[in-house]
């Protein structure tokens, strides 16, 4: 290959990442949006810290954190305690695609929280749990 198609290509992947990185922080931002709701809410990565380590007692008397299945290591791959089912990699700077679609977020939020606390989390919870995590 010539040197001209050669940077033309490097400015391209370098474009597309960044443009990854945007969609990311895009679906982040719009999600702490409507967390924050009417009330004005404001996150903050101890909570969400503290919230990830707290143990929660379901409604079918299990207790569980969000480490159960996601491991202490965020960067590495985590196992569903239920399904054993594997989970991919939570951290962000391990698994690009975290955090990058609004729909996702709030799937995985909604599911979690339930199997985890035995109920949603609220917008407070979602917010800074979300802070906490997509600086990983």
């Amino acid at each position: 290959m010539n040197k001209t198609i050669l940077s033309c290509l490097s400015v391209f992947i370098l474009l597309l990442l960044f443009a990854g990185q945007a969609v990311a922080a895009s679906a982040i931002d719009t999600a702490y949006k409507d967390y924050a709701g009417a009330e004005g809410l404001t996150f903050d990565i101890e909570r969400g810290k503290k919230l990830w380590d707290k143990a929660g007692i379901t409604k079918d008397n299990k207790v569980r954190k969000c480490s159960t299945c996601h491991g202490d290591d965020l960067s590495k791959m985590g196992k569903h305690a239920k399904t054993g089912k594997v989970i991919k990699p939570l951290a962000p700077s391990a698994n690009k695609k975290r955090f990058t679609k609004l729909k996702k977020i709030n799937k995985w939020f909604k599911r979690n929280c339930k199997w985890t606390l035995g109920r949603e989390c609220t917008g407070q919870e979602k917010g800074d749990l979300l802070m906490y995590l997509s600086q990983l």
